[in-house]
């Protein structure tokens, strides 16, 4: 069978360019349809008529939303300037304040730090003097007692030298001395 279908199209022949054609339209010596002067009319028509609609559409339509685009950015962009701006201002009052916050600080510190030196110093030459007066006073005390135990040291060599005296002596010379003697010996030496 698939021969037979074979066969039968080898006998038919091959369409020609008439044949393919619609007839009566479009002949061989005929003009390109957009140079045809006879055709401009209905071009010229259907040109307007799209134009028109095309207009229209973007009159109405596209060039207001791309307007509104525009306008919708132009607006957002100032409204981040003027933020921008503001926020700028307000940092810079803010640095201010925190400059003169600081410096205030700084000034409350230093203020504190020489209250605090004077009232140490105040403190410490107070201190200084009450242990001054304290140490003159033990000083004055023991001066006093050593003034008080010399003299009474001095008031008891004249003793201590007679005693010595007759000791060595009576070592010496190995007899008793006369006390009369050593005492005028001692008061020529002491006087």
């Amino acid at each position: 069978m698939a021969t037979k279908i074979l066969l039968a199209q080898a006998d038919t022949p091959a369409p020609t360019q008439a044949a393919t054609e619609a007839p009566g339209h479009v002949t061989a010596d005929a003009d390109f349809p957009p140079f045809d002067t006879t055709q401009w009319s209905h071009q010229i028509i259907w040109l307007i008529i799209v134009f028109g609609i095309l207009y229209w559409l973007m009159s109405k339509i596209a060039l207001p939303r791309v307007g509104g685009i525009l306008a919708d950015r132009k607006a957002r962009i100032s409204k981040d300037i003027d933020d921008a701006v503001q926020m700028d201002a307000q940092a810079k009052a803010a640095g201010e304040a925190y400059d003169k916050a600081l410096a205030v600080a700084k000034g409350n510190a230093q203020a504190l730090a020489q209250d605090t030196h004077a009232k140490l110093a105040d403190e410490t030459n107070a201190k200084r003097h009450e242990l001054e007066d304290d140490l003159n006073g033990k000083l004055a005390a023991a001066e006093a007692q050593i003034a008080a135990t010399k003299a009474n040291a001095m008031s008891h060599v004249g003793e201590i030298a007679h005693d010595a005296a007759a000791a060595i002596v009576q070592h010496l010379t190995g007899k008793p001395v006369d006390q009369s003697q050593i005492a005028q010996a001692v008061a020529a030496a002491h006087g």
